[in-house]
């Protein structure tokens, strides 16, 4: 008898319909995946190489890789969100290289990467830790890896809050809050949490950084 294949993502997969309409929510806030390329972009030596962890339709990455001279790639467990953002990087005039395949047993060499980020996605990994151990591998010496995510002690008033920023209409803002309040903050890490984990890692530590209703952790390969 063949032994199931552990599920590498927590809840329902991001395919088809509903990834489609993750891609058009998350397109209103173009700014901030700007915003955060820039922010990215000034951690990093020109011709870094960059991998993004989930990057769902490619926002982050299509923006970093418009900012310098990078070479970037995206690894998501999605075949629609690998599929929409080599379209949406084809739409850039961007080489992004995105390809489908598990946080948790990446398909890359050791120590290929500079640096490496995952925003809003850590909390649905199957296999956190053996993900961080895997970010820990492909990264070079002297690299690091940026998480930002969801904080667990996040209150429904700085969610609500987040989601009018977020500037989507009655209907689907209300489905984004409700679905913050009742199914991602039950997957999410307190700080404390995000701590411990990075300790048990081959990482050892990170560094913590309080933002809204999240958390960035920011964890280095030693030399």
């Amino acid at each position: 008898m063949v032994g199931k294949t552990k599920k590498p993502y927590r809840g329902l997969g991001m395919e088809g319909m509903l990834a489609k309409w993750y891609a058009r929510n998350t397109a209103n806030s173009m700014d901030d995946y700007r915003r955060a390329a820039a922010k990215l972009a000034q951690r990093l030596a020109p011709a870094s190489r960059v991998l993004e962890v989930a990057p769902g339709p490619g926002y982050l990455a299509i923006a970093l890789a418009k900012l310098g001279p990078y070479v970037v790639a995206g690894l998501d467990i999605s075949d629609t969100f690998v599929r929409l953002a080599a379209n949406n990087a084809k739409k850039a005039h961007v080489d992004v290289d995105f390809r489908r395949g598990d946080a948790a047993a990446m398909p890359f060499a050791d120590g290929v990467f500079d640096a490496i980020v995952c925003r809003a996605a850590f909390k649905n990994f199957t296999e956190p830790l053996k993900s961080l151990d895997e970010m820990h591998r492909v990264l070079r010496a002297g690299g690091s890896a940026l998480i930002v995510d969801l904080d667990k002690n996040a209150t429904p008033a700085q969610i609500a809050d987040a989601v009018v920023n977020m500037r989507l209409g009655p209907i689907n803002g209300w489905i984004t809050r409700m679905t913050f309040q009742h199914l991602l903050l039950k997957r999410a890490y307190r700080p404390e949490d995000m701590q411990a984990m990075a300790g048990q890692s081959r990482f050892n530590n990170c560094e913590l950084h309080l933002e809204g209703i999240g958390f960035e952790a920011l964890l280095r390969k030693l030399p």
